[in-house]
């Protein structure tokens, strides 16, 4: 045997990769992922606390529907129980529940910018349609009822009752 080779010693591999600390590749994903979840959770939230503004609007438009179908004043009924339910379950009881007439009207008026529209001519629905015939509604004020009454439902502030 050659004397030369007795001298060569086996390969030595380097010590295995550590799994710590990760490859820069790793925190941006992992700061990806983080937002991404962060993102959804807000997400989520916002939609719960706007889930009685999606109901109340889409039974709105299911309302104006009913109206296309055969003009009638037969919705205004259920709108002035759609305000009335809106409004109790997002302002106090007490403040709510015993207006009627004007006194409501006025309410309503609170939640939009200037103005007093629902005691105009097509906010005075409200208040007088279960005592008028249907022949006698306005149908260009009913349905600028219909514009007021979602522009009202849009204004409200989300969240829990004030």
């Amino acid at each position: 045997m050659n004397p030369a080779l007795s001298q060569l010693r086996d390969i030595h591999l380097p010590a295995p990769v550590s799994w710590w600390p990760p490859a820069p590749g790793w925190w941006l994903l992992a700061a990806i992922a983080l937002l991404a979840a962060l993102g959804f959770y807000v997400r989520h939230r916002l939609r719960r606390r706007n889930r009685w503004r999606r109901l109340a609007l889409s039974e709105l438009a299911r309302l104006r529907r009913i109206h296309a179908a055969q003009p009638s004043a037969a919705p205004l009924g259920e709108l002035s129980v759609l305000l009335r339910r809106v409004a109790v379950s997002r302002f106090p009881r007490e403040e709510v529940a015993a207006l009627s007439g004007a006194d409501w009207l006025a309410f309503l008026d609170r939640g939009l910018d200037g103005g007093t529209p629902f005691q105009s001519e097509s906010g005075r629905l409200l208040a007088v349609s279960p005592y008028v015939p249907d022949a006698a509604i306005d149908e260009p004020a009913l349905l600028a009822l219909f514009d007021l009454a979602e522009r009202w439902l849009k204004k409200l502030p989300a969240g829990a009752k004030k």
